[in-house]
């Protein structure tokens, strides 16, 4: 019998971590999804899954605290070797984060490290260590931004370190495509959630503006992110590596 592939999802009980989740398990991988305080809405996702016919499990986790993946990712062996039978999973997706609109001249240094912890240290940490667990021949998906590629002000300090994780994807395709392990990028435009206090669903004018902007004429949805991320987890991606995909209706063309 083959083993089902498993995929572990940071940030995944809301948002479009919850779609990533849910579109995986609808291509038939088991997933481990994140949470850092929402422990109900994490177990609301994997109930949906099981509703579904799947199989998911929810873990608790800091990304900002790096001193506290080994001791995670234990938890993760003994998950996947009581849920599936394993010790090791097959797919990473970097999605957990944190959003705020803070001017340049308005930044902390306090702002700066709490960023720099959570979207890219973290990313990167937890990478470095996820792929002692991880199979040959799997991978690792990084959710960054459009806003990498265009300008969005007050968004600069995330946008940076969006901007290093795609760096950091490039090098982690390169130094471990022997394995087989192919390391890609998701960059969602504009979301309607609930991330940066619902910046967009909170304010029409914004939203219709952003809207204007993109091709196809309107703001994304979370489900418009999780097939994309879940598609990048299946045989039908084995040739696509160290690319960047943006998943934005064609904004700012």
């Amino acid at each position: 019998m083959t083993q089902q592939k498993i995929a572990l999802v940071t940030g995944g009980s809301r948002g479009l971590g919850r779609d990533m989740a849910l579109a995986l398990n609808r291509k038939g991988l088991g997933v481990i999804l994140t949470y850092n305080t929402k422990k109900e809405e994490a177990d609301a996702v994997v109930a949906q899954i099981a509703k579904e016919g799947g199989k998911a499990v929810a873990l608790q986790l800091d990304v900002s605290k790096t001193s506290t993946f080994d001791t995670f990712l234990g938890q993760v062996k003994a998950t996947l070797q009581a849920t599936w039978s394993t010790d090791k999973f097959d797919f990473l997706i970097n999605n957990a984060g944190i959003g705020a609109t803070i001017p340049i001249a308005d930044l902390t240094e306090e702002d700066f490290d709490r960023f720099m912890n959570i979207h890219f240290k973290g990313n990167y940490f937890l990478t470095q260590k996820g792929l002692k667990q991880m199979n040959d021949g799997g991978g690792i998906i990084f959710i960054s931004s459009g806003s990498a590629r265009f300008n969005v002000p007050g968004y600069a300090v995330y946008a940076s370190f969006k901007g290093a994780i795609e760096v950091f994807s490039r090098y982690v395709a390169k130094e471990f495509g022997a394995r087989g392990i192919r390391s890609n990028v998701v960059a969602p435009g504009a979301i309607e959630t609930d991330f940066n206090n619902a910046l967009i669903r909170s304010n029409p004018d914004r939203k219709a503006f952003i809207a204007s902007q993109a091709a196809l004429g309107r703001v994304g949805q979370a489900d418009d992110i999780g097939g994309v991320v879940a598609f990048l987890c299946t045989d039908e991606a084995r040739w696509v590596n160290g690319q960047r995909i943006e998943v934005s209706g064609g904004i700012h063309l």
